[in-house]
C-alpha cells in the first residue's frame, strides 16, 4: 500500500506547554469511497481554529487527526460515481466537509447551520498531507488566476469574511471596523475597497506591525484594540479569539450599529473582560452582535468568483509541511502578516 507523509494531531494540547503538538507521520494514502475524489495536495492554509481544535475549544471527535481545512490540490483519483472533476484538475476543500442535506436549515440554504455538520481537519481528515479525501460535492474548482499558495488562504479566510461582510448587511459609505487584521480581515479590507468604495475602514490590532499593514492596504485609521477611534462606527467585524475586543467593539460602535464576532470560539484567557461590560456605553441603543457560524459552499463559491474577478490576491508566508508546528505558533502569537500556508513536497 502506498504512503503518503501528514502531521497528525494524536491529543489534546496546552500550547503554553508544548510548542510541537503535530507529529509527522507516514500513513497510508487514503481510499475515495463513493462519490469521493482522491486530492493530491499541493498547500494548505494555516488557520487559526487550528489552534482551537489543538487546545481543545473545538475538539476533534476521535484521535489522531489530520488538521488542515485550506486545501488546494489536484484530483488524482476518483471513487465509485464520482463524475464531477476530471484526473489532474485543481480543486479545493474548505471548513465545510459534509452536511445533512436534508434538514430544514439544509434545504433553506443555510447549510452552515446543520446539526450533523462535520468541519474538514475535525471531524474527517484534512489537508496537512500530501492526500486527502472528500465527497465531490463539497470541493470546488480554482480558478487559474491564483497559485496554489495564493487559493488556498481564499477558501476560509476568504471565505468565512465574505460571510462576515454579508451579516454586516454593509452600505456604501459607513464606517467598518476591523478588529485583528490577520488572514481574514486583511481580505476583507480588499473586498471592501471594491465593492464599496466609499466606505471607510478602520483597523484595531495590537501589533504596529498589523497596524502598519492595515494603512497600508488602505485602512483610513489604525490603532490598537483598546483604543477609542475617531468616531464611531455603523459596524464592526471581530477576527480575534479573545473576549477584550469584543468589549472595545462595542464601546465603538454607534447607536444602531452591528458587531459581527467571526469566530469558531473564544479562548477564556479574558474573559473576565466581559465584566466590563456597562449596559448604557455598551449595549444601549439597540446595537447588535451577531455570530458567525461555520460557512456554506455558497459562500466559498460565490467568493471565489469575486475574488478571481476583482482579483483578491492574498498576502502569504510559505512554510513546509514539516513546518507547520513552527507555523501554528506563530499565529498563536500574533506574528502575522497576511496568510500563513503549508506547501507540501511530493516526490
Amino acid at each position: 500500500m502506498k504512503s503518503m507523509n501528514a502531521m497528525m494531531l494524536m491529543r489534546i494540547h496546552d500550547l503554553n506547554q508544548t510548542e510541537v503538538p503535530l507529529v509527522l507521520k507516514t500513513v497510508p494514502i487514503p481510499t475515495p469511497g463513493d462519490h469521493e475524489i482522491l486530492i493530491r495536495v499541493a498547500a494548505c492554509g494555516v488557520c487559526h481554529t487550528e489552534l482551537d481544535e489543538i487546545e481543545g475549544r473545538t475538539s476533534p471527535p476521535r484521535f489522531p487527526v489530520i488538521p488542515g481545512h485550506q486545501v488546494v490540490g489536484r484530483v488524482a483519483g476518483t471513487g465509485s460515481g464520482a463524475v464531477r472533476f476530471s484526473g489532474g484538475q485543481r480543486v479545493g476543500v474548505a471548513w465545510i466537509y459534509r452536511t445533512c442535506g436534508v434538514c430544514d436549515f439544509c434545504l433553506e440554504g443555510r447549510e452552515n447551520l446543520c446539526p450533523e455538520f462535520a468541519a474538514t481537519g475535525r471531524d474527517a481528515h484534512g489537508g496537512y498531507a500530501q492526500y486527502m479525501t472528500v465527497h465531490e460535492a463539497f470541493a470546488f474548482p480554482i480558478p487559474d488566476r491564483f497559485s496554489d499558495a495564493q487559493a488556498a488562504p481564499l477558501l476560509c479566510a476568504g471565505a468565512i469574511g465574505y460571510r462576515s461582510m454579508a451579516l454586516c448587511e454593509l452600505r456604501d459609505g459607513q464606517r467598518l471596523g476591523l478588529t485583528g487584521f490577520g488572514a481574514s480581515a486583511h481580505l476583507v479590507l480588499k473586498m471592501v475597497r471594491h465593492r464599496f468604495p466609499a466606505i471607510r475602514v478602520y483597523v484595531f490590532a495590537r501589533s504596529p506591525g498589523e497596524q502598519a499593514f492595515a494603512r497600508s492596504l488602505g485602512a483610513v485609521w489604525a490603532g490598537d484594540t483598546k483604543d477609542t477611534a475617531p468616531r464611531l462606527l455603523d459596524r464592526i467585524i471581530d477576527t480575534t479569539p479573545a473576549w477584550t475586543p469584543v468589549v472595545e467593539a462595542l464601546k465603538n460602535l454607534k447607536p444602531g450599529g452591528r458587531l459581527v464576532v467571526n469566530a469558531i470560539r473564544k479562548e477564556a484567557a479574558d474573559q473576565d473582560a466581559l465584566l466590563r461590560l456597562d449596559y448604557s456605553s455598551h449595549l444601549w441603543h439597540e446595537k447588535e452582535i451577531k455570530s458567525v457560524a461555520n460557512v456554506a459552499r455558497s459562500d466559498v463559491s460565490r467568493f471565489l468568483e469575486l475574488a478571481d474577478g476583482i482579483p483578491i490576491i492574498p498576502e502569504v508566508e510559505i512554510f513546509g509541511l514539516e513546518a507547520a508546528n513552527q507555523a501554528l505558533m506563530e499565529l498563536k502569537n500574533r506574528r502575522i502578516r497576511g496568510a500563513k500556508v503549508l506547501v507540501m513536497d511530493h516526490p
